[in-house]
């Protein structure tokens, strides 16, 4: 059944909400293209590996979900295909025995350390043409939305 009048001022392209999933689309592909084709990584050992590879210390699996935002599941498939692939080690705390510390191995550090050189590389390509003062407006604009957005979540 057809309205009589459509709504005028409502069009998709537009659409902000839209927009930046036809944003995060474009960059996430052009990122996961880096660590799938050339590590065989997935988004979630991808993330994972950032986490580890920027603390000084081993971590637990539920430090590594707070960090990352990847929901419990996919942080220990990570942790699985990253232990798999030799990037990543488990031991167990010596302060807390039921706790499995992880932490990269030498491998793992190799590989994160070549792969955010490439990664930082590609987020220069995406910035390109934009000034200093844009690119920090840019960053200030979009914690602005997600402190909206999760304002606006917090109310249901």
């Amino acid at each position: 059944m057809r309205r009589n009048k459509p709504i005028d001022d409502f069009k998709l392209e537009t659409f902000f909400p839209y927009l930046v999933r036809i944003y995060y689309r474009a960059v996430s592909d052009a990122v996961s293209t880096i660590y799938e084709r050339d590590y065989d990584l997935t988004v979630s050992e991808w993330r994972a590996m950032a986490v580890l590879g920027n603390s000084e210390e081993p971590l637990s699996a539920g430090e590594i979900v707070t960090r990352s935002s990847i929901d419990k599941v996919k942080v220990s498939r990570a942790i699985s295909g990253l232990t798999n692939k030799g990037y990543l080690e488990r031991k167990v705390d010596e302060a807390d025995r039921r706790k499995v510390a992880l932490q990269l191995t030498r491998n793992g550090y190799y590989i994160f350390d070549e792969l955010a050189a490439k990664v930082q590389e590609l987020e220069k390509d995406l910035l390109a043409g934009l000034d200093q003062e844009e690119q920090e407006q840019l960053l200030t604009l979009m914690a602005k939305v997600r402190k909206n957005a999760e304002s606006l979540n917090s109310q249901e």
